[in-house]
């Protein structure tokens, strides 16, 4: 699976990292935890780029996933 900004193409690696809402303040990968903060359980749906700066949803920097695959992540953003 790739994973790059829908808007740039950007790819993170993984040193690439995060900052959660104000009061968090946890930083980490978010493409490790598939959006969700690890300290507060924050689901982030929308992702900024870290070039960029654009905002777009969290499954669109997901690439080549199968489409039931991707059914499943968007309905698990959703739920929680």
């Amino acid at each position: 699976m790739k994973i790059y900004c829908p808007i740039c193409q950007w790819q993170p690696t993984a040193d690439s990292r995060w900052v959660c809402h104000p009061g968090c303040d946890h930083c980490w990968n978010t493409f490790d935890t598939h959006g969700r903060c690890p300290q507060c359980g924050k689901v982030w749906r929308n992702t900024r780029c870290l070039v960029c700066l654009e905002w777009s949803k969290h499954v669109h920097w997901y690439h080549d996933l199968e489409p039931a695959v991707l059914e499943e992540f968007e309905a698990s953003m959703v739920l929680n």
